[in-house]
């Protein structure tokens, strides 16, 4: 499976910005798909995740109300919608997919195939 992630960019604080996460491949059914980030010299941080069967979704309480993941039909596509974006959110934001159980959902390394980042710098 190939993921590729798009849609980070340079955006000040209050505005939102859209990032995709495209599956080659393998469709997303029966997967759950993650967003995580990571700050330059940190380690990963858990965003959102959404299971595929069922449309349960997941946020970090950091993210909680501000940050909303949709899917497509087509089951290749998942968007994370960011609004109220603050100088905080700012990270490179990678998408991942696997079959985590629910307790473990915000672990990175219950992911198996992950894409590359996408940078995402907001302004102060």
């Amino acid at each position: 499976v190939q993921l590729q992630a798009s849609g980070g960019g340079l955006v000040h604080a209050g505005g939102s910005l859209r990032l995709s996460c495209t599956a080659a491949g393998v469709p997303f059914s029966g997967y759950t798909v993650a967003w995580f980030r990571q700050i330059q010299g940190k380690g990963r941080e858990f965003v959102a995740a959404i299971r595929w069967t069922g449309g349960a979704t997941y946020y970090a309480n950091s993210v909680k109300g501000r940050f909303t993941l949709f899917k497509n039909n087509a089951e290749t596509t998942v968007d994370l919608q960011m609004n109220s974006l603050k100088p905080e959110d700012t990270a490179v934001y990678s998408c991942a997919t696997g079959r985590p159980i629910v307790s473990s959902i915000s672990s990175a390394s219950m992911y198996y195939y992950w894409g590359q980042g996408t940078l995402v710098t907001v302004s102060s």
